[in-house]
């Protein structure tokens, strides 16, 4: 899957970039850092894992393809939060966590990077006690200042934000993710549901634009309680259409929640339009449940091809396994409404209360470094 791929080759060329810029001397190796151990929550691979395309034309259109985008979009925010934490943990082994500013030249594009590490840095209200910036030396007078990676965090507890464009990583690459965008916010603070929480925010990702599929925004809430793991997010398809040309831009909204230890899931799925500014779940997961949009648009495709509406029957059965909610587990979608088994029954019990992000919100959605 070229989404894997890339995210790969990210990981592989920032910790290249980490690595040669910061061992600058054997005395940094030995620098304790109070950078983060941890910045992420790992998510249940039942809910999360990639899927092979599915050609929609077959007799049975089953909800192991129907939430097979459930799981892929799932998976491209836990691995944006990989990225960041791999980069977090490669900075922490040199460091870099006291005053300090240095250059190098990166192996990756051979263009110099600036490295800066401030105490006592204010971003978006809050005063956090470090801020990691590496910048690309020849784009600093861009627009966006040309900055690579940004990093603020808190010790006691752990807590932070981190923000990466991978483009200033390495400059030689010819891929579409110039303007893309990761951030993370990721606390082990805790509250009177989770004892962690992450929020995971994708900008531009604009991977493939001639797939009329392809994502551009995506935000992404996990919460971990316990052997629990809640999950809800967006992701916008602003090209997007489904039987019918019109209308065209969906968001794939969605809610799951995952055992760690049986490594079991269970997910709903919406499909509300682009613009519609709505936040009740009963609208974006009920009024546009994902059976509810694909029925419509195939009785109406039905309709405009034949003139007359297709039979009841032969929709629902083209339709199996679509129904709410889907059950997952380690080897991915096992069957759509009806729980396989009770150890299910608690996580059906638990989406109940999670509720996607307003779709308009996150097709409009942006993102920024500090300047």
């Amino acid at each position: 899957m070229k989404t894997r791929n890339k995210l790969t080759s990210i990981i592989l060329g920032s910790l290249v970039l980490i690595a040669v810029g910061c061992a600058k001397n054997e005395e940094d190796k030995v620098i304790q850092s109070d950078l983060p151990e941890t910045f992420r929550i790992d998510v249940p691979s039942a809910i999360s894992q990639t899927s092979t395309q599915k050609n929609v034309s077959t007799e049975v259109f089953s909800g192991n393809e129907a939430y097979r985008h459930l799981n892929n979009f799932i998976y491209v925010g836990d691995a944006s939060a990989e990225i960041v934490e791999d980069i977090i943990k490669a900075i922490r082994i040199y460091g870099l966590s006291k005053p300090m500013s240095f250059s190098f030249m990166s192996d990756a594009d051979r263009q110099t990077k600036n490295v800066v590490v401030l105490d006592n840095s204010s971003y978006e209200s809050s005063i956090w006690q470090h801020q990691l910036t590496i910048t690309d030396a020849a784009s600093e007078s861009n627009a966006d200042g040309g900055i690579g990676l940004q990093v603020f965090w808190n010790t006691n507890p752990t807590m932070g934000i981190a923000l990466l464009r991978p483009h200033y990583w390495d400059k030689s690459d010819t891929s579409n993710l110039d303007s893309t965008l990761f951030r993370i916010d990721y606390s082990e603070a805790g509250d009177s549901i989770y004892d962690a929480t992450m929020v995971v925010s994708i900008y531009k990702w604009d991977l493939n634009l001639n797939d009329r599929f392809h994502m551009d925004n995506m935000k992404m809430f996990v919460g971990k309680a316990g052997d629990r793991i809640d999950v809800f997010g967006n992701s916008n398809h602003p090209d997007a259409w489904l039987f019918l040309q019109e209308p065209k831009g969906f968001n794939w909204a969605f809610v799951a929640s995952g055992s760690a230890s049986k490594n079991i899931g269970v997910a709903e799925v919406g499909l509300p339009l682009s613009n519609l500014d709505e936040s009740r779940r009963e609208v974006l997961l009920g009024t546009y449940s994902l059976q509810n949009v694909f029925t419509s648009q195939i009785r109406e495709y039905y309709y405009q091809t034949y003139k007359v509406y297709p039979d009841a029957a032969a929709v629902a059965n083209y339709l199996t396994n679509t129904e709410a909610p889907g059950f997952f587990n380690s080897s991915g979608f096992v069957q759509g409404g009806t729980a396989p088994t009770n150890e299910y029954d608690a996580l059906v019990s638990n989406i109940q209360g999670l509720v996607p992000y307003n779709p308009y919100y996150i097709s409009n959605l942006t993102l920024e470094f500090k300047q």
